[in-house]
């Protein structure tokens, strides 16, 4: 049995998938002071600080990173933000995480922050899974795939080289 993995985006791409998110961010946020960067606790988060280096290169906003802490299994529980609401009210938030999935845990992240008014709200995911179970879209993605609901995505943004494989 092999245990060669099924490689979808290797370190290269993903550098140029983070580039070019961050590059859209900032399209949609040229008039912005401040935007906030709100990642998903783990990967997301790690995406979140690799979006705001590039942000913060390409442009003179002021980029804030925001972690969010859920539980993914269990997404009811409680959600809870690095940063207060009166952090992020009135701002332009984007949530990331690195892979979207089923839709669950951006549904629920996105719930968490319909409590506050935000000036804009939008997602970003490296990786765009085409089955969802919540009527939740990417707004910035790196890479949209079609796979079976058996296949499972790994994202490894911890350590180099950064890679995103297929299970």
């Amino acid at each position: 049995m092999s245990t060669e993995k099924n490689i979808i985006l290797n370190h290269q791409e993903i550098e140029h998938k983070i580039k070019r998110i961050a590059y859209q961010i900032y399209e949609s946020n040229t008039s912005e002071r401040e935007i906030i960067l709100a990642g998903i606790d783990k990967n997301g988060y790690l995406l979140a600080r690799k979006i705001k280096a590039n942000l913060d290169k390409i442009s003179n906003i002021n980029s804030v990173l925001c972690k969010v802490t859920m539980d993914k299994k269990s997404p009811l529980n409680t959600v809870s933000t690095s940063l207060n609401s009166d952090d992020y009210s009135e701002k332009s938030l984007v949530l990331v995480d690195d892979v979207l999935n089923s839709g669950s845990t951006l549904m629920y992240g996105v719930r968490h922050f319909l409590d506050v008014p935000l000036k804009q709200f939008k997602t970003a995911v490296l990786v765009n899974r085409n089955h969802k179970k919540f009527p939740v879209k990417a707004d910035f993605k790196g890479i949209s795939l079609s796979t079976s609901l058996k296949e499972h995505i790994n994202v490894n943004l911890s350590k180099q080289p950064y890679e995103a494989y297929l299970d």
